[in-house]
């Protein structure tokens, strides 16, 4: 007997047969969506009165987290905006300081046995001490390329102040500047495009020519300039070689090559070298500056002095190849690789604000959200993380740092390095449910390159199986704990929940081979490294020890401030989310009865189980020891709610009720990313009003000169603020805001689980994703479900689909939309297909 599931396979092959056969065009399942259809129906949410997903000003950048971040993942650029003079500010994500590390410490041992002794007699404050001895050394910093600078004449100082604005159009990943001078108006794009590596800035003037300016490139890096022929500068040089942790004088850095090359129109244009170093404009009608750069960074094993890359050959080679493309195909090259991305999700809040325009500076917006709640400006930060994410992490690139690839210091704010204990793991929050799963593969081929340095660490430091990784680490895969105080450095789960992430891409991908490729062996070895760290301890249960919470300090019995105890919160949930995904992983590949996978088996039942502290809260220690900051900015313990799975309303209601008065000891006030943290972890309480709460929380305009730490908020760029700028929020807030519309188990698909229905009534989402593979389209009217698109692009789904008290099984085939009324009645069916 042939299966549905057959059936429908032959049935939508024929078809597809007859449309070819008949040139009937196809359609694309990104156009069949639930909101075209809510639109039709629904006069006052007609797309037309959509305010346009721009950050826009109203004058040239004053502080570096005024102007405008462009990139492609690699090359970055911020765009300032001034009239007189603009200043285009590079960054090239390979460029760091330092050279590969011995991540191992043959002391170490001997130093773990002393903490371990001191934890198991109590004496924590003493195992906090001696936990000095366990950390290594400091790691390498991310450094900036450096500037295109642009000096116009005298006589645009003149400009007319009305007619100058500046914006970033997240649709077309395009950042603008217009004014005029007298009645020429002047205007300057950019962009930086993935598919031809290279930063593009076209400025023209609406009168011929009346363009004039110089442009030189400079870095705060050690480097040379030279003028090639009479358009194009070539600017070399190198990072520093040393580090605090190896200070070798003779240590060779990271090499590194940019190429300007200037293309100017008009009959009376010229192009002069000055100072033999800067290029003199003269008379153009417009002018096309396109900068490519490149780096000897060749992999973070590979010494810089052994790399046979040759940055200058490189950055020369692909100018050659973008010099063969107009302006205009390589706009059309850019706008389409970015918007396959980006046009996948769209978001529409419908209560429009009276005050949305984009002739308002977005920072009046932020300004003013507080009493005007403005649901268009949720749309533009959600979309804006998008953006960001897309901007700053593709494929072949290295992963998004504490500032996505955007940096103007030598010596930014911790490093501007990889922080493990939240801050990296955020970044990525958004690329599933958000529809965008290729910008997580620089994540996955940073995993794969910590796991090698990492089970050197594992072997030496700790005697154990398997791959270790800790709280900070950089380009060349530091693996070892950083120089600096327990309560921070001594975390060796870092790794341990990167490699959740691995399991999270098979739940939403639903892809074999790259489970069993690239996720399991990544699995298997974190997972070797947890067993045997963990130890017999109290109680015939396992424990870890020494552990720490992050960032955190109890006051032990002793009444001396300690970090360093045993079995913390975190710790334990982490471990038993790893261990539920390799069970879970080997079930899908069939490995069950593998060695490992017994020993994981017989090891979950013996780790120890969420506990409650006096005041009825989840206890964030082993011991309900005194918590001396009840407002900590960490939600560590809270882990197994969110991003973790242990707790959930289904499941452990009761361990909810503890969370849910967890979060409300812990407060509101905290730095950007804890905020849109506790945004997502109140969505998985399904409590809207506290998850709109957050949302709400974080949208406070930062003052740069008067930044106040840990307080949060956004600056006129939209870049989230600790403060300073950390970009880890910017990713979370999309993250958690598609937690308030969708969530999912494989098994369960929950619909407007956490929607503040009074504050955002109408509205639709297209193109969130949910485990299992499937693509979600919603739309809400007065608050409540209206219409829900749902499809599975490969493989054959069975999902139960939940909204407040209705459940329905849904039974998905490839290829085809599924249509459900607000009684979740499934209403119409429509085949898509991919060309």
């Amino acid at each position: 007997m042939t299966s549905i599931e057959d059936q429908s396979s032959v049935v939508a092959r024929l078809l597809l047969f007859l449309l070819l056969a008949f040139n009937v065009p196809l359609t694309h399942s990104s156009s069949l969506t639930c909101v075209d259809f809510a639109m039709k129906e629904n006069g006052e949410w007609n797309m037309e009165d959509d305010v346009p997903l721009k950050v826009t000003f109203c004058e040239g950048a004053t502080h570096w987290t005024d102007a405008i971040p462009i990139g492609n993942g690699r090359l970055g650029a911020m765009i300032w905006g001034d009239v007189s003079s603009e200043l285009i500010q590079l960054n090239e994500d390979t460029l760091w300081t330092g050279t590969p590390g011995n991540y191992t410490d043959s002391t170490a041992p001997a130093a773990l046995a002393e903490v371990r002794k001191l934890v198991d007699n109590r004496n924590y404050s003493g195992a906090t001490e001696e936990a000095l001895k366990l950390s290594g050394g400091p790691g390498a910093m991310y450094q900036l390329l450096g500037d295109i600078k642009l000096e116009f004449d005298d006589s645009h100082a003149a400009y007319s102040n009305e007619s100058y604005y500046r914006e970033l159009d997240l649709d077309t990943a395009t950042a603008k500047v217009t004014y005029s001078v007298g009645d020429v108006e002047y205007s300057r794009e950019h962009f930086a495009s993935y598919p031809d590596q290279v930063i593009v800035s076209r400025i023209s003037a609406s009168k011929p020519a009346s363009l004039s300016f110089t442009v030189s490139l400079d870095s705060k890096l050690q480097h040379n300039l030279r003028v090639s022929g009479q358009n194009q500068v070539i600017m070399e040089g190198s990072c520093p070689g040393e580090t605090k942790e190896n200070s070798s004088a003779n240590s060779k850095g990271i090499q590194f090559s940019a190429v300007l090359d200037v293309h100017i129109s008009g009959e009376k244009g010229t192009v002069h070298v000055l100072e033999g170093s800067k290029l003199r404009i003269e008379g153009s009608d417009s002018v096309v500056l396109l900068l490519t750069a490149s780096s000897s960074f060749d992999g973070p094993f590979t010494k810089p002095e052994d790399s046979k890359k040759d940055p200058t050959s490189d950055s020369l080679n692909t100018m050659k190849s973008v010099k063969k493309l107009s302006y205009a195909n390589l706009y059309s090259r850019h706008l389409d690789d970015y918007q396959n991305l980006f046009h996948r999700v769209s978001l529409k809040l419908c209560k429009r604000s009276n005050i949305s325009s984009q002739t308002i500076p977005t920072s009046a917006r932020v300004k003013s959200f507080q009493t005007d709640e403005d649901p268009s400006l949720v749309e533009l930060l959600f979309q804006y993380g998008r953006y960001l994410l897309i901007s700053s992490s593709r494929p072949g690139t290295q992963v998004a740092n504490l500032q996505g690839i955007w940096n103007n210091e030598l010596k930014p704010k911790w490093d501007g390095a990889p922080h493990l204990n939240i801050n990296l793991q955020m970044n990525y929050w958004p690329s599933l449910p958000c529809n965008l799963l290729e910008c997580q593969e620089p994540l996955f081929d940073y995993i794969t390159s910590l796991s090698v340095s990492g089970s050197k660490t594992a072997k030496v430091n700790y005697k154990a199986n398997g791959w270790v990784t800790h709280h900070v680490s950089d380009i060349w895969a530091k693996s070892s704990a950083y120089a600096g105080p327990a309560v921070w450095a001594l975390w060796p789960m870092g790794g341990a929940w990167l490699c959740t992430h691995l399991w999270e891409h098979y739940t939403y991908t639903m892809d074999k081979e790259f489970l069993k490729n690239k996720a399991y062996p990544l699995l298997e070895g974190c997972t070797l490294f947890l067993l045997d760290w963990l130890i017999e301890g109290r109680n015939e249960l396992l424990e870890t020890n020494p552990s720490t919470s992050p960032e955190h300090m109890f006051i032990a019995p002793d009444q001396k401030p300690a970090s360093v105890s045993y079995s913390t919160t975190m710790d334990m949930s982490i471990i038993k989310e790893v261990f539920s995904s390799i069970v879970s992983a080997a079930e899908v590949l069939g490995t069950s009865n593998d060695v490992v996978i017994k020993r994981v088996t017989e090891a979950q039942s013996k780790l120890p189980p969420v506990k409650i502290a006096r005041d009825g809260s989840v206890m964030e220690w082993a011991e309900d020891f005194q918590d001396p900051a009840v407002h900590h900015r960490h939600l560590s313990h809270l882990f197994g709610l969110f991003p973790g799975h242990t707790i959930t309303p289904e499941k452990t209601p009761d361990i909810c009720i503890v969370a849910d008065l967890s979060l409300i000891k812990r407060g509101e006030d905290g730095p950007g990313w804890s905020t849109t943290w506790k945004a997502a972890l109140w969505a998985r309480l399904n409590n809207s009003e506290h998850a709109y709460h957050m949302v709400k929380h974080l949208i406070v305009l930062v003052n740069p000169e008067h930044e106040v730490r840990f307080e949060g908020g956004l600056y006129s760029n939209l870049f989230t603020a600790h403060p300073p700028f950390q970009i880890d929020a910017n990713f979370g807030f999309s993250a958690a805001v598609a937690e308030m519309l969708v969530q999912s188990t494989m098994k369960d698909l929950y619909l407007l689980p956490a929607l503040p229905r009074d504050k955002w009534p109408n509205g639709c989402v297209k193109g969130l994703k949910a485990r299992g593979g499937i693509t979600v389209n919603i739309c809400w009217k007065e608050g409540d479900l209206h219409e829900v698109g749902l499809w599975s692009e490969n493989q054959k789904s069975q999902v139960r689909l939940h909204h407040r008290e209705t459940m329905v099984l849904a039974e998905l085939s490839p290829g085809i939309v599924y249509s459900y009324n607000n009684q979740l009645k499934c209403v119409k069916t429509e085949y898509i297909f991919h060309c």
